[in-house]
Formats: C-alpha cells, structure tokens, sequence
C-alpha cells in the first residue's frame, strides 16, 4: 500500500549535508524547503496552492501505488519486467511538476511517474507493460519503454546516456528556431560515467542550449555505489568543467526539487543556457525486478533512508495544513485499486501485436522487396497457442 505515517511519526533530516542553498556551485550546499515540523522554508518556498500540493502529492501517491502492484504482476508471472522508482517520487513527479507545458522530457526508464503526469493515459502504460496490440511501441520494446509524444515525453530506450545527447541535440534546435522550450533529461548517478554524459555537456555548454540536465543521485548505479563512480566531490561540480552552472537539491523534498527545477528553467528560457541540478535521493527497491538489492548493501542504510520517504514527507505536510486525512487517503486508494485492475483486465484481454506489423514505422513507403516479404508472411500459416 501506499506510505502512510504511524502516528506520532517525525521524518528525520535528508542523511546529506542539508543546509540552505547559498549560491550557484558552490559545493556541498543542499537546497531543501520542507522542514521537518512539514513547515516550508519561506526563502525558497515555490508558492503552490493548496490543490496544487493535494495533485503532487496524489501523482506521487499513484506511481508509489502502480510500483508495489507492478512489481506483483512481475512476480506472478503475467509482465516480464519492471523499473521502479520507490524512495524517488519526489525527483521524478516534482521535476514534471515545475516544466511548462512547452517544455520536453527525454527520460532515462524509471520515469513513468512524470509520464503519467504529462498525460500518458493508465491504459495506454499498461497496454506497453503487456507487450500487446495496443501497445504504442507495438510489442517491440521490453516493458516500461514507453512514449507520449502528446505530453511531450520522448520514447525511452535502454542504452545509458543515450537520451542526454539527444535532449542537447533537441534543445539546440528549438534555440535556433527561437522556439521557448526547454528540454529536461534525467539520467541516474550512473550515467555520467557515460560518453553520452560528457558529449552532451560539452556540446551544451559550448553552444548554450536550452538543456536542464537531471541527475537523480540514488546511491547505486545497480550495484555499483557513489563513492565508486567518481572521484568528484558531488556529481553537480560536474559542471563547472562545462561552463554551466549547477545546484543541488534534497531530491526527497518535493518543493526542493520544485524550486531548483523552475529555476533552471528560468535560466535556460532567458537565453542563459543549459544548468545541471544534482537531486539527492535513494533508491528504496532494487534496480529492476531482476535485481537483488540485498546482495550489495546494507539493510541499515535502506532503513535510514526510509525515514525521509518523500511521500511521508509530504504527506506530513498536508496534515499539518489539515489537507488530507485517512477518509481521504482511503478513498484515494480504493479508487487507485478499481482504475488499476480495471486497466490490468483490458491490456491482458487484448491480442498480441500482428506478426506483420514488424514491417510497420520502418519506411514511409515501404520498398518492393518487403511488401513481397509481408505478404508471403501473410500467407503462411500461424502457430497454434496451447493453454
């Protein structure tokens, strides 16, 4: 089920150096806003309204909820695959929040949650998760490798990096078109190991494109930790060598990585170029449901961690501005149950994506040669299904 603070409960400070944010680059400074009483720091309080807060909290309320359902489905055999992002709601749901409708997402694949939020319908997720006829990618790509062009949130393939470039590249031509957008890419801890890494932010920096880079610090690149990954005090010094700036934020703080996010955009919107904002956070589940956490670390750092669950965090801030109650939240997940299942029964009642449609979005008019070849394929035979 979905966090839900014991009573009496205190969320204990993000396990990080936690001061405010004094400047631009500056090295181990943290923005956070949420305090741990659930009061906002007025120096960087973002300003949303009640119903504002009340919809980030349900965004991240759902993707917390599909997550614990999905990784179910996973186990009893009926998808083959899923990334989860439990313990980083708040990075991914927070960082959709701040963009305008205008702006991009070029997405690493832990970030269904922001998709969601843009407007890719429950239906058409599920649909990918099955692999079936529905399936927007039609069954061509694992599950979780989704797309929504109309909540522009670009397709994800799995390659590291490979979206940094490509936001870069996307960001650029909106400048030279003069157009107002910005494109956002995240990328784990990991990732900037990558060449995609390093290119991207050269190509960025040089040509002041209109990029926010999103490293979501969760501690582990699968089994490999930070300390292992680079020698740099914070990944966010990062960009100095680029000739960009960059800020760090509490990525546990939904209303931290709000205001980082926004002022990124603001950057980059003013012509200013392209900001790299470190959000610190962890990762509560393994990598993917083909991974075993428990292989390569220590119960008593996830249980620290724990403690600052962004959705407990937040949650305590809407009951203290006596925003939510337990009705609520328990009408809240009994609709989340019913929209869920509901999804689950359709996308395992659709037929498999046509045999044929391997020869569809290739060319735009399809050659001689595999017209041929589609319709012999066409004429042969199908395998029967038992079972």
């Amino acid at each position: 089920m979905t966090a839900s603070p014991s009573k009496g409960a205190s969320i204990h400070p993000l396990p990080v150096p936690s001061r405010p944010l004094l400047s631009e680059g500056s090295g181990d400074e943290v923005l956070r806003v949420l305090r741990n009483d659930g009061t906002l720091d007025p120096h960087h309080n973002p300003h949303l309204s009640d119903e504002q807060v009340i919809a980030l909290y349900c965004a991240m309320a759902r993707t917390r909820f599909l997550d614990e359902r999905l990784v179910t489905l996973q186990r009893q055999g009926r998808i083959g695959f899923h990334v989860g992002s439990m313990g980083e709601e708040a990075t991914i749901v927070g960082s959709a929040f701040a963009l305008r409708p205008s702006d991009w997402i070029f997405p690493c694949y832990r970030e269904f949650g922001a998709a969601l939020l843009r407007g890719l319908p429950l239906q058409t997720y599920m649909n990918n998760m099955f692999g079936n006829a529905h399936d927007t990618v039609k069954g061509r790509q694992m599950p979780d490798h989704y797309t929504c062009r109309q909540g522009h949130f670009v397709s994800i393939s799995s390659p590291i990096g490979t979206q940094i470039t490509q936001a870069v590249g996307f960001s650029w031509a909106a400048k030279k078109r003069r157009e107002d957008l910005v494109a956002l890419t995240f990328f784990g801890d990991g990732a900037t190991s990558s060449p995609e890494f390093h290119s991207g932010m050269n190509f960025a920096g040089v040509f002041k494109t209109p990029t926010v880079f999103l490293c979501r610090n969760n501690g582990w690149a699968i089994s490999i930790p930070t300390h292992q990954q680079t020698a740099s005090e914070t990944f966010g010094i990062k960009a100095v060598a680029y000739g960009m700036p960059y800020l760090r934020c509490d990525g546990n703080d939904a209303f931290a990585v709000i205001a980082a996010v926004r002022k990124a955009i603001a950057h980059a919107s003013a012509g200013r170029g392209p900001m790299l904002i470190e959000a610190l956070t962890y990762r509560l589940s393994g990598h993917s449901t083909s991974d075993d956490p428990k292989a390569y670390r220590e119960e008593a750092d996830v249980e620290r961690w724990r403690q600052t669950d962004p959705l407990l965090r937040l949650r305590e801030h809407l009951e203290h501005n006596q925003l939510w109650n337990r009705d609520q939240h328990s009408s809240f997940e009994d609709n989340l149950e019913k929209e869920f299942l509901a999804a689950v029964a359709q996308a395992e009642a659709a037929p498999s994506p046509s045999v044929d449609s391997m020869f569809d979005d290739v060319y735009a008019q399809l050659p001689w040669h595999l017209r041929e070849q589609r319709g012999q394929l066409q004429r042969l035979p199908r395998a029967i299904k038992h079972g």
